[in-house]
């Protein structure tokens, strides 16, 4: 079934609308700060935790989780096809990158990403998510965790067979989040990244 361009736009441009809520940012303003002005001026969830403190930045990455899973998650709950689903993850995912509301200036995405792949394929969450936490407490970074997550995320979708659109979508979303990273990776060759965990003792 061919459905009508509109409904198709409408899909996209609501689920690209609702990525692009700064919910760091919003957050922060409750105790009158900025993660803009502070550490990576990123506003995502350790951002935040560093300008508002833990509670503010677990709420910050709960909802920019939600923010992914939802168009998604609703794209599919409501029969769309496949292509649509996967392409509602992808605006909202773009809609955290380059978000109307500040002028296209967003967040990095890992967690808006994570959203989205537990709407397209739960399994593979679980799959990298082990390797994520394994890469965090060896090294203590979370953006290394967050790029090797990334990395292995397409990988895991083909393995369980996921449909080719969400594959592609989910390889899209790693390039997108290298990109955004590269800041990071930057200071992760230079030895001078910001460890959240300290790197345990031999």
């Amino acid at each position: 079934m061919v459905l009508p361009v509109a409904r198709i736009l409408a899909w996209i441009i609501s689920s690209y609308l609702l990525g692009s809520v700064p919910v760091g940012l919003l957050l922060s303003r409750l105790k009158g700060r900025d993660p803009r002005s502070v550490g990576s001026g990123n506003i995502g969830a350790t951002n935040v935790m560093r300008a508002a403190g833990s509670t503010l930045g677990l709420l910050t990455l709960l909802g920019d989780i939600l923010k992914g899973f939802l168009p998604a998650w609703l794209a599919l709950h409501f029969g769309q096809p496949e292509e649509v689903v996967a392409g509602a993850g992808l605006a909202a995912f773009a809609g955290h990158l380059f978000p109307l509301y500040l002028r296209f200036k967003g967040g990095k995405g890992v967690a808006t990403a994570l959203g989205v792949f537990l709407a397209l394929c739960p399994p593979a969450v679980f799959m990298v998510l082990p390797v994520f936490a394994a890469a965090l407490f060896l090294w203590g970074y979370v953006s290394l965790g967050s790029l090797v997550g990334a990395a292995l995320m397409p990988l895991a979708f083909l393995g369980l067979n996921a449909p080719l659109g969400s594959v592609l979508t989910s390889a899209i979303m790693a390039v997108l989040i290298f990109v955004r990273h590269r800041e990071n990776i930057k200071r992760l060759m230079s030895g001078r990244e910001h460890r959240i965990l300290r790197k345990p003792r031999p």
